[in-house]
């Protein structure tokens, strides 16, 4: 899955995705090849869900965005992980998923690069 893994512990990783359209799209990837929440014990499950929980906090603060999605779908590559994805209201798929069709033309959404780099700075020091 590609990116630049900015964080990692002995369960998973953070994923920064390249996609100009969707700045600060982060993926939360297990370590270990597992399909399904349910293949991992009550203890993983709470520590994968603290990692998710404070992606979308770090994206959130640094990047202001209108709306977070979270997924984690495996359909295409069935390997647990899940997409944290900051929205805006302008962004090309907006309110659809990025998924869907586009709605409209594509639009850069108001992130600056300095706001990229202490986003990275932040999910590099992540303490979830």
């Amino acid at each position: 899955m590609g990116g630049e893994r900015v964080w990692q512990d002995d369960l998973c990783r953070v994923v920064l995705v390249d996609d100009a359209a969707y700045p600060g799209f982060a993926r939360v990837i297990l370590n270990r090849h597992v399909a399904e929440m349910s293949d991992l014990d009550k203890m993983e499950r709470q520590r994968l869900m603290n990692v998710v929980d404070a992606v979308e906090r770090e994206v959130r603060s640094a990047l202001h965005p209108d709306k977070i999605n979270l997924a984690s779908l495996g359909n295409v590559v069935p390997h647990l992980h899940w997409h944290v994805i900051p929205r805006w209201r302008e962004d090309r798929h907006f309110p659809s998923p990025i998924w869907a069709e586009p709605r409209r033309p594509s639009a850069v959404p108001p992130v600056s690069q300095e706001m990229l780099a202490t986003l990275q700075q932040r999910l590099s020091l992540l303490k979830p």
